[in-house]
């Protein structure tokens, strides 16, 4: 892009500020202002002119049915065999959402990379391929791995993989792709100077994660494999089980488009988001969306009736993604203290909010899904997010939750 392309643009869009301290840059510098003018995507303007209403109104929600535990535990030979015989045959597929930063951990780097051990150096992402690893030993093939980055992330994170190996996986069964951005803007709807040369882009939110991989041409890779199933997952958990045959079985034998691991609710009001039903359609309901009344509704067997905490670890048809993937799912505005550069030309993080960021989420698209079978699993076994550095929730939490499962930090 030319300056007088940016120009051009930045005054159609109302935005032509993004110049301001265009002359005052050297080469580099404009270079990278024209390129990040370049790579903004302008669909946060219907964000902002015409918001997705989240507030739940008109929404016909009730209970859905899922897989308890002792559910799972009838059936379980039937269902890791089918799952087993998937992986064997090159069916599934792992994808890792790594596009965030360690910075409520106190590290400015990939969050991944945090370093949870106590005697020895363990990484985050470590201890979830040691997980995965479990299954390739099992079923005796690799299962291929997607790692999706971003702006903020990539090269640290493909160099903290390179340096380490890949943890033990073949570099060719691992691919990167980065996570599509968006731009953060003020309360007028101006995009926001993080610096003279660069606007203040974000992760565009988990949401977007397939679009990504298949912008990045991986779908190719995904379809060469035989791949017809994706297993997302969060990289906050350390105690995630990927590629669990057991899940994949039961999903593929259940028929249905996703499949959902959740933990059942310790009580009515525990801040996760849950599954339901949204008239014919599967849904996710937040916590603060449920009235009093639903949420403490109890079914027959006295057992909460909005019981299925999602946890981030869903399986996806492949086929049916590729379906939905250019449909709309909705745009969070999120208010956020956003870097940002000052009159003095310094650039800091502010004490309060000072912007919107527009995020789409990966629970969103379960609707377009179609179907989902919730799938709970043990929480002391499976759930384990690091969020935070100590208290809840946090690295503390987490080694605690490990240990007791054998894992020797």
């Amino acid at each position: 892009m030319t300056y007088e392309q940016a120009k051009a643009l930045l005054e159609e869009k109302g935005q032509a500020h993004l110049l301001k301290y265009y002359d005052e840059l050297d080469a580099a510098g404009k270079a990278r202002l024209l390129d990040g003018i370049a790579s903004i995507a302008w669909d946060f303007e219907e964000a902002l002119a015409n918001p997705a209403d989240l507030s739940g109104k008109g929404r016909v929600i009730s209970p859905i049915e899922g897989l308890r535990i002792a559910d799972i535990e009838e059936r379980y030979e039937e269902y890791e065999k089918v799952g087993v015989e998937a992986i064997k045959a090159g069916k599934v597929a792992a994808v890792l959402l790594a596009g965030g930063m360690g910075t409520r951990l106190g590290v400015d780097g990939p969050k991944g990379a945090y370093d949870i051990g106590v005697t020895k150096p363990l990484y985050i992402f470590e201890q979830q391929m040691n997980n995965l690893k479990e299954v390739v030993a099992k079923c005796g093939v690799i299962v291929p791995l997607y790692i999706m980055t971003s702006d903020k992330n990539h090269d640290q994170t493909t160099a903290f993989w390179k340096e380490h190996d890949y943890f033990g996986y073949p570099e060719a069964d691992v691919k990167f792709f980065k996570q599509e951005m968006a731009p953060a803007v003020d309360y007028d709807g101006k995009i926001i100077l993080e610096r003279k040369d660069t606007p203040a882009l974000s992760p565009n939110g988990n949401g977007g994660w397939f679009s990504s991989l298949q912008k990045a041409g991986l779908c190719e890779d995904l379809h060469a494999r035989g791949v017809e199933w994706l297993n997302i997952y969060a990289v906050d958990n350390v105690l995630q089980r990927i590629a669990d045959p057991v899940f994949v079985g039961a999903t593929i034998l259940h028929g249905v488009n996703c499949g959902a691991k959740a933990i059942c609710k310790t009580n009515p009001y525990e801040k996760v988001g849950v599954l339901c039903m949204d008239g014919t359609q599967p849904d996710i309901i937040e916590y603060y969306e449920l009235t009093d009344e639903m949420a403490n509704q109890k079914d027959e067997k006295g057992n909460l009736a909005y019981l299925y905490g999602v946890i981030m670890n869903y399986l996806f048809r492949l086929t049916k993604l590729e379906e939905i993937v250019d449909q709309k799912i909705p745009v969070h505005i999120v208010e956020k203290k956003i870097e940002c550069l000052c009159e003095d030309g310094v650039t800091r993080k502010p004490e309060k909010e000072n912007g919107k960021k527009f995020e789409a989420l990966a629970v969103d698209l379960i609707k377009l899904m179609g179907s989902v079978l919730p799938f709970e699993v043990v929480r002391e076994k499976e759930f384990a997010p690091i969020k935070n550095k100590t208290g809840v929730d946090s690295v503390e939490s987490a080694r605690e939750l490990l240990k007791g499962n054998g894992v020797i930090l």
